[in-house]
């Protein structure tokens, strides 16, 4: 029998950009509406789906081998895991989460320690009584069921989660401090990464997804001049990029590639065409491994 690498995903906000992270990581990944077991294009990897808020849980107790999951949520259930890797991708921006302590903006309070006696909402309850704790503020945590933004006229403050912020303030909001800044991990049960299988798929599918993330903000650029024009094009580039040039038919010429981000390419294209580079393209790419 094939070995196999049992994989948990997350479901929900982050499940179908986690399934293009792997899409472009170069694997046929995708799952119903109804299913808990996505296809994938490799016999040796299995993958379920699990919330976030478990998936550390299942990955410490040998349920899965590996997931994907928040800092966030490896620090509330305070798993025993290997963390693999950060994988900086969500469902909205490329900006990390941010859990916040927040109140409504005409509350008059500032600061956390004006919450003593208070009843905060969360879905992070034991980070959040850590938080109180070691600042030694007397408060109730709640766990909330959802809608927190609402729970802060109705009890004392909140602590919630965001990448732009724009739900708070749509809620007239004020942040009033920040507990944690969490990016996606992809993190291994501790037993499955002695196994000499498992560790080897784990580190190549790590490589994989992190090229991926690489990839997405990059482009190929690559443009044919006169050779006697690569110093000058050259001094476009980025210090840290050495191009692949490449000769053309015509000796006088070569082709000159690099891989670079995309906000770079939009101001080298125009110099470059000036200088006197021709047939200037560019392309995007799935994965970048340094």
């Amino acid at each position: 029998m094939t070995d196999v690498l049992k994989m948990g995903l997350p479901k929900g906000s982050l499940q179908d950009s986690t399934f293009n992270l792997l899409n472009r990581a170069g694997f046929s990944a995708s799952c119903s509406s109804r299913s808990y077991f996505p296809s994938i294009d490799d016999p040796e990897l299995d993958m379920i789906l699990f919330r976030a808020q478990e998936m550390s849980r299942y990955v410490e107790d040998g349920v899965v081998d590996c997931g994907l999951t928040g800092k966030d949520w490896i620090h509330e259930n305070g798993s025993d895991v290997i963390e693999v890797c950060e994988l900086v991708y969500s469902k909205a921006t490329a900006k990390p989460a941010r859990w916040v302590l927040a109140v409504p903006a005409e509350s008059g309070i500032e600061k956390p320690e004006q919450l003593e006696g208070g009843i905060i909402a969360t879905e992070l309850v034991n980070v959040t009584k850590k938080y109180f704790a070691d600042k030694g503020i007397n408060v109730k945590v709640e766990f909330s069921w959802g809608a927190t933004e609402v729970k802060a006229r109705l009890l004392d403050a909140i602590v919630e989660i965001t990448e732009t912020g724009s739900s708070i303030k749509a809620n007239n909001l004020k942040i009033i401090d920040e507990l944690m800044v969490s990016t996606t991990r992809f993190i291994a049960n501790k037993a499955a990464w002695q196994d000499p299988f498992k560790r080897r798929k784990i580190e190549s599918m790590a490589m994989l997804m992190q090229g991926a993330i690489e990839g997405k903000a990059k482009v190929g650029l690559k443009m044919n001049l006169e050779e006697s024009m690569l110093p000058e094009i050259t001094k476009l580039l980025p210090a840290e990029k050495s191009p692949t040039v490449s000769r053309l038919a015509d000796d006088k010429y070569i082709a000159v590639e690099v891989v670079l981000e995309e906000k770079e390419a939009r101001v080298i294209i125009p110099q470059a065409k000036m200088i006197g580079a021709s047939g200037i393209f560019t392309y995007p790419l799935n994965l970048v491994i340094p």
